[in-house]
């Protein structure tokens, strides 16, 4: 019975991790329909509405959906996975570990990934502003004259939705799930309905036409792949979110329902232009029958929303593992299910992102203006990901050289081929993604530099523990009650509270604790490697508490873990945590230019307080202050 109820139970757990994959990932690539045949014929680089050049058309968006999203995300790069969790950090904390013996290939790498990670927010931007104006754009097929309602509706939807991210993607995903099933059975069946009428279009499956559409367009044909690539776009989702639902779900749902969904709605796109060339101006809600577009119009509305759903939910996870990695500061981040470890919510990046997208919404005003901004992010990211995948495959896996190689070459030459094309939309508004992340590449770079700074400083500042202790006449010292917990990011130096508090208050407590918290690169530590503890004598103690990049924190909680196997019960009302608080001061000096120090010193006093990040309760926290010249 219990083996029954146990798989039921699995069944169950799965069915709804399917769901939640439905309705948080693949919204983004799961909306491109709206607006990726429009713009390849009607877009700034639009080429001739003809019959081959639509059969071209749709056989480049049948390979790209092969070759890029089938083959290398789902197939291949969801298997570069750290302990389950997907994503670019995730792929430069294995890097990391990989490429120790030579240290200029892990900087270039490094350098890649963070700027990588850093044109996601970019992505992150326009994915929810381009979506949701495509969406509400069908109102001017159904009523030109509510035109004018288009954008404060978008923005009103858009406002809605982060302010639900608060829930949590569970929440989320369990809401938009279904809607999201029902999206894509419609879509096929409106693309099904169409191909029956002009099943000539099915040839398109054939990459002959896919290679005489460049031959026929040359120049143009290039040009028309920066609309082509709108149909991929959200493929990079996929492996960000992977820590969220797991490879598995993912993977199922992409070959089950996702990819055959999204197939036959864009050949029902190209036959009705086969049919009737004039519905060029929206062939997405032309599909559908006349009584219907209203409908329609609500269902793309609510799956736009979740189109915004995946980047968002794939920005809270690389910003969780930028901080634990250390190319961000501390921020405030909740935890929104108690199963899945994947789930967070960080309110000052949902705010950020709110706001960059009410500026796009309200400068670009249209889906058809924003594409021009689309692609060079999102493209950008992908050619980044197949890079460092490969030297995952060369270094990590050790595939044959020949294999790689080959790989290599198919997969950047498509997506060079895109970045190509889409680096002629930057002075059309391609310019704002490459902004944003600059901006974050510049944040990311300044924080890691900075911090490397601050520890050579206080290294060189710093006594070395043991000797320190050993020559410290602590007999001589008035122990007094209780246990003191120094936090101590250099293992083996004095830290500079304890100093304080000798030279101030000229006590030691009975128990002394050297605490160091160690971000590991890996997702998740075991519980029983947690801690780590060795006995200085004379009851001061050092102890390593592990974390891996994607978990919470919790000094009490580890604390009191430790307890249980020591002879020294942790009482938190007996217990105070002595940390120390840097004023920095930025110089003149050389290492790091004054203006970064400045962005460094900025950067660290907006960050949360080390109190809160490790969950240490304010009334047990005493901070004493040094000042630190940078």
């Amino acid at each position: 019975m219990n083996l029954i109820k146990n798989s039921t139970q699995e069944h169950h757990k799965l069915v709804g991790l399917i769901l939640g994959t439905i309705g948080v990932v693949y919204g983004d690539i799961g909306t491109s329909p709206l607006y990726t045949m429009k713009e390849v014929f009607g877009g700034s680089h639009s080429v001739p509405l003809t019959p081959a050049n639509i059969l071209g058309v749709l056989s480049l968006v049948f390979w790209a959906l092969i070759i890029v999203v089938s083959v290398k995300y789902v197939v291949f790069i969801m298997r570069a996975d750290n302990q389950g969790e997907g994503g670019i950090m995730a792929m430069l904390a294995l890097l990391q570990r990989a490429t120790t013996d030579t240290p200029r290939l892990g900087l270039f790498l490094t350098v890649l990934g963070i700027f990588g990670a850093a044109l996601f927010y970019g992505d992150g931007m326009i994915t929810p502003a381009i979506s949701v104006l495509s969406a509400v754009e069908g109102l001017k097929v159904a009523a030109p004259s509510l035109n004018p309602m288009i954008v404060p509706l978008s923005l009103i939807i858009l406002v809605a939705l982060f302010s639900l991210q608060s829930k949590g993607t569970t929440s989320v995903g369990n809401l938009f799930g279904p809607i999201m099933v029902l999206w894509f059975i419609i879509i096929a069946l409106l693309g099904i309905l169409s191909i029956i009428q002009s099943p000539e279009v099915l040839q398109a499956f054939n990459p002959f036409y896919a290679l005489n559409f460049f031959i026929i367009n040359k120049t143009e044909g290039f040009l028309a792949l920066g609309a082509v690539v709108l149909a991929i776009t959200g493929a990079e989702a996929l492996y960000a979110d992977m820590g969220h639902f797991g490879k598995y779900p993912i993977r199922l749902s992409w070959f089950l329902l996702v990819l055959p969904a999204l197939l036959l709605n864009y050949f029902g796109q190209g036959a009705l232009l086969l049919r009737e060339p004039q519905s060029v101006q929206n062939p997405f809600y032309l599909l559908a029958p006349t009584w219907a577009i209203y409908p329609m119009i609500l269902l793309a509305t609510a799956a736009t929303i979740i189109a915004s759903q995946a980047v968002i939910s794939g920005a809270f996870s690389i910003t969780r593992q930028a901080i634990q990695l250390g190319y961000l500061p501390r921020m405030e981040i909740r935890h929104t299910s108690s199963q899945e470890r994947g789930q967070i919510y960080i309110p000052f990046i949902n705010w950020t992102l709110l706001l960059g997208i009410i500026t796009l919404v309200l400068g670009f005003q249209s889906s058809s203006q924003l594409a021009s901004a689309y692609g060079i992010a999102v493209t950008g990211t992908m050619v980044i990901d197949t890079i460092l995948g490969f030297v995952v495959v060369q270094r990590l896996w050790q595939w044959n050289p020949v294999v790689i190689i080959f790989g290599l070459i198919c997969f950047l030459t498509v997506e060079l081929a895109f970045l190509g094309a889409n680096s002629v939309k930057i002075i059309h508004g391609g310019w704002f993604p490459l902004v944003i992340g600059l901006v974050v590449f510049t944040l990311l770079a300044t924080w890691k530099k900075g911090r490397k700074l601050l520890r050579d400083r206080l290294q060189a500042e710093a006594i070395v523990l043991e000797p320190f202790l050993a020559n410290l006449e602590s007999d001589y010292l008035l122990r007094v009650p209780g246990t003191a917990v120094f936090l101590n990011a250099q293992i083996d130096m004095v830290p500079h509270a304890l100093l304080h508090n000798l030279a101030h208050n000229k006590v030691l407590h009975e128990r002394v604790i050297f605490l160091t918290v160690v971000i590991e690169e890996i997702p998740y530590v075991p519980v029983k490697n947690r801690i780590e503890m060795n006995n200085l004598d004379k009851d001061f103690f050092r102890i390593i508490i592990h974390y891996g990049f994607k978990e919470e924190p919790s000094i009490p909680k580890a604390l009191s873990l430790w307890s249980t196997y020591n002879n020294y019960p942790f009482n938190m009302l007996e217990t105070s945590f002595f940390l120390n608080r840097e004023t920095l001061i930025p110089t003149s000096l050389e290492q790091m230019p004054l203006w970064q120090k400045k962005l460094f010193v900025w950067m660290s006093r907006n960050a949360q307080s080390a109190m809160r990040f490790f969950r240490i309760p304010t009334n047990r926290v005493i901070e004493l202050g040094s000042q630190v010249e940078l």
